[in-house]
This record gives structure tokens, C-alpha cells and sequence, in this order.
């Protein structure tokens, strides 16, 4: 079973699959749209539009962190080592989402004005840690290359990139600071961080190493996945 897996793992076309899984969350997104263009009614898009787009994007950029997070942990406990070669698509798909999410606070929201966009990091403490996130996530997502790799050093950029974990941290405290009431969704994320960070930090050498594969050392790595 386990070699059965590795084949699959192996597989490009296993990593055409995933890429276009990872796209559905935004075709998803484009649907309500595409129906409010064709038939006039949409009512996933709720009263509110630019609220709908925030909140969804935000949403898979948290999931899309914790799932690139998760990567690690499964190839060690399962001995799956080949699962290294989605890490990166995973990182770069997170920040694909928070870019979304900014996108459509900045455009829609604040309609291009910068001096808006700052009053409200200054004024409202969950935009605040929002945009702290999203800069820690932008120097990783440069990063991401093997060119980069090799221009810090590995131990360097391994370090940079473990501010993954604290752009993590801060999505989850910009989502449990945004809303009102309902904060079930955002402790669940908050308990899954707290369980990587958890295996991160105590139990990992715990587990015993898997050794890479070898195509591993030339593929370049992302935000979001120290070692």
C-alpha cells in the first residue's frame, strides 16, 4: 500500500489534480456571480457582496496555511516523503487567497485610497494583525524559489520561513478579532494551529526522520514549509 501510494504521489498528474482542486474554492467563488449576471438572482452573495468575497477568502487563505502545515507532519508520521512536492503549490495557493482577501478590501472596500486603507490599520486592532500577516506572508511567498534558496542559504531561508507559523497565528486572530458573536470557526482554526505548532515544536524529534527523495533537494520550496 505504502509503495502504491508513493506511485501516486509520484505522479504529475497527481499534482495537475491538486492544483485544479486547489482552484475550485475560486470558481466556486465566481459562481453566485456568473449566476447573478445570467439569471438576476444570486443569494449566496447575501446583501452584502464585498463582505461575501471578504470572508470567503479569508477563509481558505487560514485553511490553505494549516493544510500547507499539515504537509510535514503526515510525511513523517506516514513515511511518505514525496509528499514534500505539493508543499510549495500549497504555500503559493495560501497566498494566492490572501491576496484575494486584500485585493478586495483595498479595491471594493476602500475604492484604491491609501490614506483609508492606513486610518483603518491604525484605528481597528484585527486589520491591523490582518496586514501584519500578510506582510510576513509576502517575503516567503518571494522567497519561495530554489534561486532564493540558494542565495541566503538554506539555514537562512529556513529560518525566514518559519515565520509561517506566525502569519498563521495572526490570520487566526484577525478572524476570532473580526467577528461579533459566532467564534466557533475561528477557536477551531486557532486549536488546529495550536496542534501543529504543538508537533512543530515538542514532539518532532519524537518521530523518526524520513529521508527525502532525491528530486526533493532540487525542488523549490515555499512560505509555509519550514522543516
Amino acid at each position: 500500500m505504502s509503495k502504491l501510494v508513493g506511485r501516486i504521489l509520484s505522479s504529475r498528474w497527481t499534482k495537475v489534480a491538486l492544483f485544479a482542486a486547489c482552484l475550485i474554492p475560486f470558481l466556486l467563488l465566481l459562481w453566485p456571480f456568473y449566476k447573478l449576471l445570467t439569471t438576476g438572482n444570486a443569494p449566496e452573495l447575501t446583501a452584502n457582496p464585498v463582505e461575501y468575497i471578504t470572508h470567503d477568502t479569508g477563509n481558505w487563505t487560514i485553511r490553505f496555511l494549516l493544510i500547507t502545515l499539515c504537509v510535514t507532519p503526515l510525511r513523517k508520521i506516514f513515511h511518505q516523503p514525496k509528499l514534500v512536492r505539493y508543499r510549495r503549490m500549497l504555500g503559493l495557493f495560501a497566498f494566492f487567497y490572501v491576496c484575494l482577501h486584500f485585493m478586495t478590501w483595498f479595491i471594493l472596500d476602500k475604492s484604491f485610497s491609501v490614506s483609508d486603507m492606513w486610518a483603518d490599520v491604525l484605528k481597528r486592532r484585527f486589520i491591523t494583525v490582518g496586514m501584519l500577516g500578510f506582510a510576513m506572508l509576502l517575503p516567503l511567498a518571494i522567497t519561495s524559489t530554489a534561486g532564493w534558496v540558494r542565495r541566503l542559504g538554506f539555514a537562512q531561508w529556513q529560518r525566514l520561513h518559519r515565520l509561517i507559523y506566525f502569519a498563521a497565528l495572526a490570520g487566526v486572530i484577525h478572524y476570532y478579532w473580526l467577528v461579533k458573536s459566532d467564534v466557533r470557526l475561528p477557536l477551531m482554526y486557532g486549536a488546529m494551529l495550536a496542534v501543529l505548532m504543538l508537533y512543530r515544536f515538542f514532539i518532532w524529534k519524537q518521530v523518526p526522520a524520513t529521508p527525502a527523495p532525491r528530486s526533493a533537494a532540487t525542488t523549490p520550496r515555499t512560505a509555509s514549509l519550514p522543516d
